[in-house]
Order: structure tokens, then sequence, then C-alpha cells
């Protein structure tokens, strides 16, 4: 979800970026106009994270799941071992990818459960490579409340929680993230990457696929998804107008909050995840009585809410809170939940 400001800003510039003339569209990428937006939200992404002169801010092409080998790629060597935390279909996709260029330790899982938990009381490795954690689980429901302390380089796939809570973020030694969820539409990719890992892999790496390359060109190696990077950039700016992450943070803790509260004291509703575990930005629920869920759906979109059916893997319901969801609109489903447990 995207906030109304950003959509106005963005439409007005497919007709007229800035009274240039030209549409956003058909912008040269190697223009001043771009090259300033660029500059601009590699700045803003630096400064809302906080990040050191060691971190540097790339704009890459494709989605997150282009980085579960671009990750592995960069930092593993074939007789090296990198840690994994199994927490859901992401993260064994991401390891799985990672088994093409070395070895993989998967030190923790929650499958065993479907994923309903993240895993505790678990040992990384000294020699591990690195340690790999997806932050935020979209299809279960579930979120890292607080991320282990450990001795090697940490890695984050943080597409569907990025932006939305404060973490000490030069911790990580690199952060990826697709836009599409709190941060811009799809086709642009954010990786945050400490650049003193880099360069200690022995294989030849592909132009394209060298993190090096790409901060050496500021993101510019080869043609960016001009538009995806700006209105990532308005979003940006949004953000820093609502306060930042500390702001949109306790706006996200509300909206959790009230949608958790309402379906835990639900006699029809339930949580799916572990209550310790359960994630800020996407809520999966069930009905006590499955026969009922096909009714809710139907019932719920005749009310204008749209999108609430979980994942095949899980079933139910999922209501997705990312930070331009306004506090109205979750306060609308509670009321809806409600109307619909007072008919049944």
């Amino acid at each position: 979800m995207l906030p109304k400001t950003v959509f106005e800003q963005a439409s007005k510039a497919v007709l007229n970026y800035n009274n240039t003339g030209l549409s956003i569209l058909e912008m040269g990428h190697r223009t001043k106009a771009f090259q300033a937006i660029m500059d601009e939200a590699r700045l803003l992404v630096k400064e809302l994270m906080g990040l050191d002169d060691d971190h540097e801010v790339l704009f890459l092409h494709g989605g997150a799941s282009t980085q579960f080998m671009q990750v592995p790629m960069n930092l593993l060597n074939d007789n090296e071992t990198a840690a994994y935390a199994d927490t859901g279909v992401w993260s064994s996709k991401a390891l799985k990818e990672a088994k093409l260029y070395g070895k993989v330790d998967v030190v923790c899982s929650s499958k065993d459960a479907n994923y309903n938990y993240i895993p505790k009381n678990f040992s990384v490795p000294a020699n591990a490579k690195y340690f790999h954690l997806t932050t935020n689980n979209t299809i279960y429901g579930t979120q890292w409340q607080s991320i282990p302390k450990v001795s090697v380089p940490l890695v984050a796939d943080m597409c569907s929680d990025i932006f939305s809570r404060q973490r000490d973020f030069n911790s990580f030694a690199l952060i990826y993230a697709g836009a599409q969820k709190n941060m811009g539409p799809a086709g642009v990719n954010l990786v945050v990457v400490n650049k003193n890992i880099l360069g200690k892999v022995d294989r030849a790496l592909p132009t394209i696929m060298d993190y090096r390359n790409h901060i050496k060109e500021g993101s510019m190696l080869n043609t960016p998804p001009v538009f995806a990077v700006y209105v990532s950039l308005l979003t940006l700016q949004w953000l820093k107008q609502q306060g930042g992450i500390d702001a949109i943070e306790k706006i996200n803790n509300q909206k959790a909050e009230m949608l958790y509260n309402a379906i835990d004291s639900s006699a029809l509703f339930k949580a799916t995840a572990v209550k310790e575990d359960r994630s800020k930005m996407n809520v999966c629920f069930v009905m006590k009585d499955a026969s009922l869920e096909k009714q809710f759906l139907d019932f719920a979109e005749q009310r204008g809410i749209y999108g609430v059916k979980g994942h095949r893997s899980v079933g139910g319901f999922r209501a997705s809170l990312y930070n331009a969801l306004p506090l109205t609109s979750v306060a609308y489903l509670t009321d809806v939940m409600r109307e619909f447990e007072k008919d049944h």
C-alpha cells in the first residue's frame, strides 16, 4: 500500500515531471534530473536507517528472489558454510539457492509446526561465513521481535517489514528488501551492504552480480528501474514527514494491537501464530469453525474489504498492516468482524 500523496505526486510526474515537459516514464537515467532522484533516495535510506559510512545503499533490479542467489554468490566460497534460519517459504527458498554456491547449515527451523513460531535457543557456528534470517514471514504471520546476537556477519531479508520498526541497522552486514511492501512499487530491490564484507570470494563474479560494481557506479551500473526508484523516493519522503521509523513504528504497534485484541476477544476468530512471535505487519487468523470462512470473505467483500484471504498453506485470513495503511482501515476491519460475529 502506498500513501495517497505518493499516488498524487507520481501521477503528476507521469504526465509532466517537475515542469520539464517530460514524463518520468520517458526520462533518461543519465540525466541530471534522475541522478538527483537516485542520490536523494540513497541518502534518505541512510538517514532514516541511521547508517554509518561503512554501509552502502543500492537500488537494484528485480525482487528479493534475485538476492537469494546474489548474497551467497558474493559472500560464500564453495568450501565454506553459511548458517540459515528456516522460518517459512521465503527463507527456505533462500537457503536452497545458497546451496548452489557453498554449504548450508540450517541452524534452526519452525517447519515442524507449519512455521507458526520463531525458533529460540539455537547457536550459530563461529566458522559460518554469515547467518541469514527473514525478519518477517508474510505467509505465516510471524516476526523476529528481537534479532539474535551472533559472532558472524548478519544477513537479513527484510522485504515485508523494512522501515516499519526501529532496529540497529548497522549491526547487519547485508539487508535486502523488495520495495513492494513498505517502500514503493514492484520492480526495484533495496540492498544495504557493509562494503567491508565484499571481495572475499574466490569465484569470478558476473559484472552485473558483483555488489562492488554497483557501489562504484552509484546504482547506475545498468539502466535502473526509473519509475520504481522515483516512487520509492516519494515514499521515503513521506516516511520522513511522518517522523521517520520511530513514529511509524508506534502507529504500526497500534494497528497490530487493535486487530489482535479483536481476534483474541472473539468467539469466532483465532490467531495462528504463537503470541510472542506475532507479526506487526501480517496478521494471520482463522475461523474456529472453518465452514464459516467463505461466508466471512463474502461478507467482507460486500463491505469493501478485499485481499484478506490467507495463503493456501495456512488458510483463513491475512490482513497486511503495511506502513501506509491507516489506523481507520484496521478499525473498520474489526467492526466488520464484530458485525459478522453478532450475526453468527
